[in-house]
């Protein structure tokens, strides 16, 4: 991980965070720093503790939940002007991270340190609705998460995951193992569904790509659950 100096452009890429005091821009850009990522690289894992508060400017941050048995559960993803939930929590409740965070693509990102984040915090009510605003949007979609797991169909969230990840001809660049651990589940049931779809003509499946045939028909059962 690389880090540099930022100025305070960076603000111009976050409309939430466009409005600071000059007096708020001028504490970020003395001590926030610029931070690049390859892809695949580790951004933290469990029993971590953050030391900043991390803002993406460009790329993907993948967040996911291992059990102790090696299954996989993506929690959910952090793209530009985005900063991640868990690292939020952790700061506020001086935890440690239980998940695990990877670059999907190359990213750049910023960093505040801990020390400034409290403070702009406390003294920023621009700063501090940011953070909150996005705080709760998150843990939203992720009670969503739990009650799509706990209660909901396994055929309909893969067909909503499907048509999520389809490209404009729809077509998914993803493996058995990576579609069994975006919704929580095992290779097996994957492939199993797998099957069932590609009998009904819904899609055709090969090596790591998925092409969806009747995306109307993956989208009907997706609503179903």
């Amino acid at each position: 991980m690389t880090r540099t100096d930022v100025s305070a452009s960076w603000l111009s890429r976050i409309p939430a965070l466009a409005s600071l005091t000059a007096d708020i821009g001028q504490t970020l850009a003395t001590h926030a720093r610029a931070v690049t990522l390859p892809a695949g690289a580790r951004v933290y894992g469990p029993g971590k503790a953050p030391e900043a508060y991390l803002l993406v400017i460009e790329g993907t941050v993948r967040v996911q939940q291992v059990s102790e048995t090696g299954r996989e559960i993506v929690l959910y993803r952090v793209t530009s002007g985005e900063s991640c939930t868990l690292t939020t929590a952790c700061l506020l409740g001086h935890d440690t991270y239980s998940a695990e965070a990877l670059t999907e693509t190359p990213v750049r990102a910023v960093a505040i340190p801990r020390t400034t984040f409290d403070d702009l915090v406390a003294r920023s009510p621009q700063f501090r609705s940011f953070v909150f605003s996005a705080f709760s949007d998150r843990i939203t979609n992720l009670f969503r998460l739990v009650e799509q797991v706990a209660f909901g169909r396994l055929d309909a969230r893969l067909a909503r995951k499907l048509v999520d990840l389809a490209d404009p001809a729809g077509i998914v660049s993803a493996t058995q193992q990576q579609l069994a651990a975006e919704i929580g589940t095992a290779r097996e049931v994957i492939s199993r569904v797998l099957g069932e779809f590609s009998r009904r003509g819904w899609l055709s499946a090969g090596r790591g790509r998925i092409t969806l045939v009747d995306r109307a028909a993956l989208a009907a059962c997706a609503r179903e659950g």
